[in-house]
């Protein structure tokens, strides 16, 4: 029989608009935890997408 230590850990994945009614709070919080991570990641690309815009536009003005 396998131990608890021995299983290779569960990645935590979430699908928007999934069931939460049958996760545990300790899964809940592991949820939260990876989209509040993926929205910085989010936020962190939108930042330089807007500053290679900008700098591409400041390169082109007239």
């Amino acid at each position: 029989m396998i131990a608890d230590d021995d299983r290779p850990a569960r990645k935590t994945t979430h699908e928007i608009g999934c069931d939460l009614s049958l996760l545990a709070a300790d899964e809940l919080r592991s949820r939260i935890a990876l989209l509040k991570a993926e929205i910085e990641r989010l936020e962190a690309e939108c930042i330089r997408k807007q500053a290679g815009r900008l700098a591409a536009e400041n390169l082109f003005k007239t």
